[in-house]
């Protein structure tokens, strides 16, 4: 019994023994986990930093990644989902035309009603206007002040050119326009001189004044014609869009017998242009003319961001600070807006979610694109047969007109509106002239992208397939491809919609009957799209003409009493056209 007890204590012993044995093991096991699990804890925390330094912050997302980046994000991508074809896809319809093009047709003649310019012109009355901006703001001038002339029954002073704005062109009216044939073919509407004729002989100097933007036919009457009658000479500057979009019938025609018929470029611009617009046709059947508007000093003035971090922001901030009166700027609420000019890139899938192939050659209306080669190859690389007016013509053919900026930009005028499908990367001036003048003679395709709503496409698109991806894209472009009755009468910018020039042709009621269901389609359709071009009116003043310079300086060319209501009328118009 004793040697069973001293066994079983010897067996407590032992299993004592062992028991802490086996907790100290475990706590030296533990001590050992718990520094390996603080060395991995500190090892992921320094991790962590490090991707915080050296990665983009997380509003970074792939919209405005660096281009390089973006590029291989995307090309990674693309093979999973997003794959962009090198075809075109077999729509339902000609890309090359409008639908319905052939029911429409522009028509501007007087009616019997509209006096002649032999009845109504006042022998002592002259009306000057000094126009401001590039070329094709002061073109808006141009056709503007022939019907301000009508209106004040005043013979009108061919109008001066800009020369001191950003563009810095010397040229005068006869460099750019065909002086003649603007007076011969309106002679019937309002007499025109060349210059202000002397007064016992002794120049003329006629008094200054300044309107407001989109004057209506009364306030001339009120505010103009009182000092023209005293005067009898007067001059408005900065004459841009000082004439209502909202006139009688008669008083639209002649804007458009101005714009469409009269007003015609130089014999010499006009050969070259035309020998461009045949280069072009020597290359292929039907080509597309972009106008790329991706310069820097617009995407200065719209302050929109695209991806170039720090460097970017510096550089266009500095050319930003050229226009004092502009607000401080918010890129995420312009892009969401769609006041942000797309990307090349952006241009070329668009193109291709809306069917034109690799194979489809494009003029590129351009100046200096921000981010040079590298911003374009991806356009480039969907659109291999790339143009421009530098590429199809000699240096030598270009030597007459490469050092004026006014006569380069009326080539591309007459080359874009010669292609076969225009497309506008901004509603600027330009794009709203031609897309009018396109409209007049027979609704030639004209794009303009609707980029409210494709901004959020862009975004998503590595999150869908290719097919999905085009689909919405030509869903959201119904409306903005330049087709009859897009724009509701009386909306939008005249120049961009001339409602009251064009005419229906026989045939008509048979389109007009349709289901209900297209009906309201095309309602839903055509009131996007005026939404659209309303949100955009205030952007009449893009950097296609701004200066800054000139803007601030403009009120001190006139005399006190002129100066202080051009002021208090030119204020508020400022900061609403130039804030976000």
């Amino acid at each position: 019994m004793k040697r069973k007890r001293r066994e079983r204590n010897n067996n407590n012993i032992l299993l004592h023994g062992s028991n802490d044995f086996c907790i100290g093991l475990n706590r030296i096991l533990w001590r050992k986990r718990h520094r390996m699990f603080s060395f991995a804890s500190g090892c992921l925390i320094l991790l962590f930093f490090a991707v915080s330094v050296f990665s983009p912050p997380p509003a970074a997302n792939n919209h405005f990644l660096p281009l390089h980046s973006l590029m291989r994000t995307v090309e990674s991508k693309f093979d999973a989902v997003f794959q962009v074809p090198a075809t075109g896809e077999n729509l339902d319809h000609d890309l090359w035309s409008s639908r319905r093009s052939k029911f429409y047709y522009g028509c501007s003649n007087a009616s019997e009603m509209f006096q002649t310019a032999d009845v109504k012109t006042h022998p002592n009355r002259y009306l000057l206007i000094s126009t401001s901006g590039g070329l094709n703001q002061q073109r808006t001038g141009i056709v503007d002040s022939v019907v301000a002339a009508y209106i004040l029954n005043a013979t009108l002073v061919i109008p001066k050119l800009d020369q001191r704005s950003y563009w810095k062109d010397t040229s005068g009216f006869a460099e750019i326009f065909n002086v003649d044939r603007f007076i011969s073919s309106l002679s019937r509407d309002v007499r025109i001189v060349k210059e202000l004729p002397l007064v016992r002989g002794k120049p003329w100097i006629p008094r200054r004044m300044s309107l407001p933007r989109k004057c209506n036919e009364k306030c001339y009457l009120s505010r103009v014609l009182p000092v023209l009658i005293k005067k009898n000479a007067v001059e408005l500057r900065k004459f841009d869009y000082r004439l209502s979009n909202r006139l009688e019938t008669d008083l639209q025609k002649l804007r458009c017998r101005v714009n469409y018929h009269a007003l015609t470029f130089t014999d010499p611009i006009l050969a070259m242009g035309r020998l461009l617009v045949e280069r072009m046709k020597m290359k292929t059947k039907h080509f597309i003319a972009l106008h790329l508007r991706f310069e820097p000093d617009m995407l200065a003035f719209t302050g929109c961001d695209y991806g170039g971090g720090e460097k970017e922001r510096k550089e266009l901030g500095a050319i930003r600070k050229r226009w004092k009166s502009l607000h401080s700027s918010n890129p995420g609420k312009m892009r969401r807006q769609g006041r942000c000019p797309l990307t090349p890139e952006e241009i070329g899938l668009m193109l291709r979610a809306l069917g034109f192939g690799s194979d489809v050659h494009i003029y590129v209306a351009s100046g200096e694109v921000y981010g040079g080669e590298e911003r374009l190859a991806p356009l480039k690389a969907l659109f291999p047969n790339y143009h421009s007016k530098e590429t199809i013509a000699t240096e030598e053919e270009l030597a007459p007109f490469s050092k004026f900026s006014g006569r380069m930009a009326a080539l591309d005028y007459i080359v874009c509106d010669g292609s076969d499908v225009f497309v506008s990367n901004n509603n600027g001036n330009m794009a709203r002239m031609l897309a009018g003048r396109r409209r007049y003679f027979g609704h030639k395709p004209t794009i303009r992208p609707n980029a409210k709503k494709l901004y959020k496409l862009f975004l998503a698109r590595n999150n869908m397939t290719w097919d999905e991806f085009a689909v919405q894209v030509q869903a959201f472009q119904i409306g903005f491809m330049g087709a009859p009755k897009e724009v509701k009468p009386g909306r939008g910018e005249f120049h961009e919609n001339p409602r009251s020039c064009i005419c229906e042709a026989k045939g008509t009621e048979t389109i007009k009957k349709q289901t209900p269901e297209d009906y309201h389609a095309n309602e839903n359709n055509i009131r996007e799209a005026t939404e659209a071009t309303d949100e955009q009116e205030t952007t009449e003043d893009d950097p296609d003409w701004t200066d800054a310079e000139y803007l601030e300086n403009n009120g001190k060319e006139l005399p006190d009493t002129e100066k202080n209501a051009s002021n208090k009328q030119e204020q508020p118009e400022m900061e609403m056209l130039f804030s976000d």
